[in-house]
């Protein structure tokens, strides 16, 4: 799905998966996205029930997730 605004595009090149969901369908989603036709970064973000609107978020590329993976994996939960 590749959605045009106004000042940007994104498209959405895989799913990885939804981490919650809120009483008004807004999911958190860890994805693969292009923004702007560049290389796809792992975005995790919240988003309406059919991607039509976002919530701020953040975009990792490869070395960023394994680091945040490699921090998250040393916390003691």
């Amino acid at each position: 799905m590749v959605i045009d605004m106004a000042d940007f595009k994104y498209e959405i090149k895989e799913t990885i998966g939804t981490i919650s969901e809120s009483p008004k369908g807004w999911t958190k989603e860890l994805n693969l996205v292009s923004w702007n036709g560049k290389a796809p970064k792992f975005d995790l973000r919240d988003w309406a029930p059919e991607h039509e609107k976002m919530g701020k978020g953040i975009t990792l590329n490869t070395d960023e997730l394994k680091a945040l993976k490699d921090l998250l994996n040393q916390m003691e939960l």
